[in-house]
């Protein structure tokens, strides 16, 4: 029976790059040059620390850090910019929090979306991804269309296609 997972995953090394290189635009930015600025991401937790002097440079900061992400195609929707910037000292600080699979929530919605469509597939949760399996591979085509032209607030993709 065919099938295809739908997860939500970030490259750690394609995010790494795209920290690597906001960090060298940030020490070369005429406006951010000789500032105490700092951009570091820690792999384990999947967080990247922002640590700047005021709040408008640390708009600056994320501005350029979501430009070299989008520019290394890693999707917008990944990073919780939720948090707002916690003064600490004569810095600024941000924790961007990188999202790493679909929570539960999130994934009750995609089945009840995909469920909705009418098409007769199966979508089952598995731990941080959504099965979909169908008797059609054009029923599992039209699933992935259906779930990229949908805003779920989440980056989306399709693995694992077997028939």
């Amino acid at each position: 029976m065919p099938s295809f997972d739908i997860v939500s995953k970030v490259d750690v090394q394609t995010l790494d790059n795209a920290v690597n290189t906001a960090k060298r635009e940030v020490e070369n930015r005429y406006d951010l040059k000789g500032s105490n600025s700092d951009i570091v991401l820690d792999r384990k937790a999947l967080t990247i620390k922002l640590s700047t002097e005021d709040n408008m440079k640390m708009d600056a900061i994320e501005k350029i850090l979501l430009e070299r992400s989008s520019k290394q195609s890693i999707d917008v929707k990944a990073f919780d910019l939720s948090q707002e910037p916690q003064p600490s000292g004569k810095l600024v600080l941000k924790t961007i929090v990188v999202k790493q699979g679909i929570d539960r929530e999130s994934a009750k919605k995609l089945v009840k979306f995909i469920k909705d469509s009418g098409l007769k597939v199966q979508p089952q949760i598995m731990d941080d991804m959504v099965r979909v399996t169908g008797k059609k591979i054009d029923d599992l085509q039209a699933v992935i269309a259906s779930c990229k032209a949908k805003d779920l607030g989440l980056p989306l993709q399709y693995e694992n296609m077997k028939s």
